[in-house]
């Protein structure tokens, strides 16, 4: 599978606490924090549901 680095940049402050949550589990929660994760469908869900959020890239 295709790996990505995922990069935060905006910040979780007065988002739902949904998008919190999974901003946790993708690893991240400080602005500018990468993280380099495999891509399945349960990934990509993730990264969808809060991209207004990230920067993501091919690793």
């Amino acid at each position: 599978m295709a790996k990505v680095k995922i990069t935060q940049v905006r910040s979780t402050i007065g988002r739902p606490e949904v998008q919190k949550r999974t901003i946790a589990a993708l690893g991240l929660g400080k602005l500018n924090r990468t993280v380099e994760k495999e891509l399945n469908p349960a990934m990509q869900g993730m990264i969808t549901k809060v991209q207004h959020l990230l920067v993501i890239e091919e690793a």
